[in-house]
This record gives C-alpha cells, structure tokens and sequence, in this order.
C-alpha cells in the first residue's frame, strides 16, 4: 500500500541531495570562472607588456629573442592554466557527485538484495 509519509520522505530527501549538488557545482563554476578571469588578465598585462619592450627592441635579432622568449613564456603560461582548470573541472564532478553517492550505494544495496530473494 502507498505511504504518504514515506513518499514525502523519499521526495525531501532527494530535493536535498539534488540542492546539494547544485550548490556543489555552482561554487565549483564560479571557481573556474574566476581563474579564467585572473588569467585572462595577467595574459593580457603580460602582452602590454612584451608590446611595450618589443617596440623599443634595437634590433632585429632582439625582437627576435624577445618574441621567441615570450612565445616561450605564453605557451607554458596556457598550458599550466589548462592544466589546472582541467582539474578544476575534475573536481567539480566530483563534488557534484558526492551527494548521489550514499543514497546511490542505499538503492544498489536494495537492489541486490531483492535480487537475491
């Protein structure tokens, strides 16, 4: 027979793993968007600046030199940043996740064991 009691039980419960994990991934994106943000504005200042030191290079080996190292510098640069904000968004799933993990483990347990009767 169906339990209202239960059936209410059942819906709070899972409203607040669903709030759970949206809170989880809200932080989660805010935290990326603010790195994007931090290094999109230190890439920014750091091209200003290789601007300002390549048009006062004088010569053209030193622009040269300059160019390459920056290239150097900027590729590294991106490649740490992808880096951390591919793990950033690692960890977002994971947070995400969480939540889902006790009362997926609960109806698996369910599962089985209905299963095995």
């Amino acid at each position: 027979m169906f339990n209202f009691d239960d059936a209410n039980k059942k819906s709070k419960e899972a409203l607040d793993v669903a709030v759970k994990s949206y809170s989880a991934m809200t932080k989660g994106f805010q935290a990326i968007a603010t790195e994007a943000a931090v290094y999109s504005k230190k890439s920014f200042e750091d091209s200003v600046a290789h601007l300002e030191k390549l048009t006062s290079a004088k010569s053209l080996e030193a622009a040269f030199e300059l160019q390459t190292n920056y290239l150097k510098a900027s590729y590294e640069g991106f490649f740490t940043e992808a880096t951390k904000i591919g793990e950033m968004y690692a960890d977002l799933a994971k947070d995400a996740y969480k939540p889902y993990e006790a009362p997926v483990a609960k109806a698996t347990a369910a599962v089985k064991t209905a299963a095995a009767a």
